[in-house]
């Protein structure tokens, strides 16, 4: 499955992750001005913050030649960081993708642009004093339509991930046909799909292992809406965000029923 908006930020208050790109020009890994610019906005960021980066490139080129022009990419961007940053941000990995992380088709200039990137995941590193137990909410199948109201969050039940994956069990199929089947009954309905991972407390998100971004939580309310899509429904109903792993409903957790539970998407209704 491919994630074609990857330029998102998930939340401007860094109570969750940001993803920041800067972008190059052909057969390049010099900085320009604009990139300078957004690199030394990063720099001033207050919190304490862990820095991933990640080099990639466009189609153009053999896989060794483009394996290496994005690793000069992502060190060329974490050299100047590292010039800049204060003690409060550590730049934990940089890693050079090739031309493995094509974010559109390449068929023109502009889009082929667009892969000659650079993208930065910021995390909040979280104390452990800041993650609490969440609320365990109702089924979003527990009411008719007409009794649920706009704001109100709910458990899309039986649909939990696989561990690092925004791949759900098959028993999880039934809930998210019968979930289509509502929004075409209810065809001004739009929602808001909150997704949440287990176990990894040292980040705010977790490692997305088929995708290798560190934004699982978003990976996974994403694919639900991929998932709709193909149904029929119109995305511009469908809003996807990532929660991380602030709000778990089993913390501590104590064995992979735990870890299972945690690992699920929820709904807000936005619109009905």
């Amino acid at each position: 499955m491919k994630i074609f908006v990857l330029l998102i930020f998930f939340c401007a208050s860094f109570k969750a992750q940001m993803l920041t790109s800067v972008y190059f020009e052909y057969n390049s890994y010099k900085l320009n001005k604009q990139s300078e610019k957004k690199l030394d906005s990063l720099t001033h960021l207050k919190s304490n913050l862990k820095f991933r980066i990640f080099g990639n490139c466009d189609i153009s080129g053999t896989s060794d030649y483009n394996k290496k022009l994005s690793e000069n990419r992502a060190n060329t961007v974490n050299k100047y960081l590292q010039e800049k940053v204060g003690n409060n941000i550590k730049l934990e990995s940089v890693i050079g993708l090739g031309k493995e992380k094509q974010i559109n088709d390449n068929s023109t200039e502009e889009l082929r642009g667009k892969n000659r990137r650079v993208d930065i995941f910021i995390d909040k590193i979280i104390s452990a004093e800041e993650i609490k137990s969440g609320k365990s909410f109702a089924s979003f199948f527990s009411k008719s339509v007409s009794q649920i109201k706009v704001k109100d969050t709910f458990l899309l039940p039986n649909v939990n991930f696989v561990g690092g994956r925004h791949v759900w069990f098959p028993k999880g199929d039934k809930v998210l046909i019968q979930l289509a089947n509502i929004l075409k009954d209810n065809p001004t309905m739009e929602i808001e799909l909150q997704g949440h991972i287990c176990c990894d407390y040292d980040n705010f998100d977790g490692e997305d292992l088929d995708l290798k971004t560190f934004n699982l939580s978003f990976t996974r309310a994403n694919a639900i809406k991929e998932f709709l899509e193909k149904q029929g429904i119109n995305p511009k109903r469908i809003k996807a965000t990532g929660q991380g792993h602030l709000n778990p409903i089993a913390y501590p957790e104590r064995g992979e029923g735990d870890f299972i539970k945690n690992r699920r998407v929820e709904i807000v209704l936005l619109k009905k």
